[in-house]
């Protein structure tokens, strides 16, 4: 048995807390919303984000440093936007020989990953613990109950991937480790743009000008860019084969649960970004990776037509006709 802390409890921290609740673990979980922590309390059932699904044994608590007291494994099950402001606040409670596993995708400002970020603040506590990403086709009501999933677990250091691998999968749950962390963050980021202008395919069926054809078009226009470039910025071209690259892109782009392919369908159907955020109950991580992706390409001197197109969509700089004229000229 492995004692997990999650910190933050949205749909996906909730859904890999029941998958290690059932596979025997002991499993903590820190969230900073009142209201979940109360369901959680009340019912034990996280009715915000997962609705019916139960976590008998979870340890609720708002309490970091409470949470994560005595963790084996602590699970950063957090959006990339504020994941390194509650690593700032874990970092003096963290204990050496602690694991961090980060499942943010994004990047940092400054275009830097997430997980060179947090090794630096590690390293400026003076901490001997260990991180390591995870990436994959993961849609959290599936998971939760108990769909077959795949998963990479990543790390420079491959015994470390391998172990964490091991101790974390469970029955429905499959993880593989792999060596190329930077690559999997990278492609955990990228997927999210593509989703994004699939889901504006998506939101113009309704009046007839999406379509199936339009939006396989747009997915390999955006999954060709990232098969370019990410290579260029450091990441093994065969992770574009994995789990972490094609696997979650897939998922990512086609399935109703997908958060960044609803986002594009919003826009799709007529609202503005501004409208569009204030409905949505999760981050769509898609807005803010095109955005640091715009930047990171422009600073390396990569041209990047799919990325500067869903960011000229994004800033109302082009209407739904000139981004899609320019999706097809990609």
């Amino acid at each position: 048995m492995t004692d997990i802390a999650v910190l933050g409890l949205g749909n996906f921290g909730t859904a890999l807390a029941r998958n290690w609740l059932e596979a025997g673990h002991e499993v903590r979980g820190w969230t900073v919303e009142e209201e979940v922590y109360a369901s959680l309390e009340s019912s034990s059932i996280n009715e915000k984000y997962l609705p019916g699904v139960v976590l008998e044994g979870l340890q609720a608590s708002m309490d970091i440093a409470a949470s994560v007291k005595g963790a084996d494994i602590v699970v950063l099950a957090l959006p990339s936007g504020v994941v390194l402001s509650v690593v700032d606040d874990l970092v003096p409670h963290l204990e050496n020989g602690q694991i961090l596993l980060d499942l943010a995708k994004g990047l940092a400002p400054g275009d830097q990953l997430i997980s060179d970020v947090i090794e630096e603040q590690l390293a400026a506590a003076n901490l001997d613990v260990s991180l390591c990403v995870m990436m994959g086709p993961t849609i959290a009501p599936e998971l939760a109950r108990g769909v077959y999933t795949t998963a990479l677990v990543a790390s420079a250091n491959a015994e470390l991937a391998a172990r964490m691998a091991s101790l974390l999968t469970t029955r429905t749950l499959t993880l593989a480790a792999a060596s190329d962390p930077l690559g999997a963050e990278y492609w955990g980021a990228f997927k999210n743009v593509i989703a994004l202008a699939c889901g504006v395919v998506d939101g113009l069926k309704e009046d007839g000008r999406g379509g199936d054809n339009l939006k396989a078009a747009v997915f390999t226009a955006g999954y060709r860019e990232a098969v370019r470039l990410l290579p260029e910025l450091g990441a093994a071209p065969d992770t574009a084969l994995s789990a972490a690259g094609i696997g979650d892109l897939f998922v990512t782009a086609t399935s109703p649960h997908g958060r960044n392919r609803e986002m594009g369908e919003r826009l799709g159907r007529g609202q503005s970004l501004a409208e569009a955020e204030g409905e949505m109950v999760m981050v769509s991580e898609g807005v803010r990776a095109a955005r640091m992706f715009q930047g990171l390409f422009a600073g390396a001197g990569l041209a990047a037509p799919f990325v500067d197109t869903v960011c000229g969509l994004l800033d109302g700089e082009l209407d739904i006709d000139g981004f899609l004229s320019g999706l097809m000229s990609v």
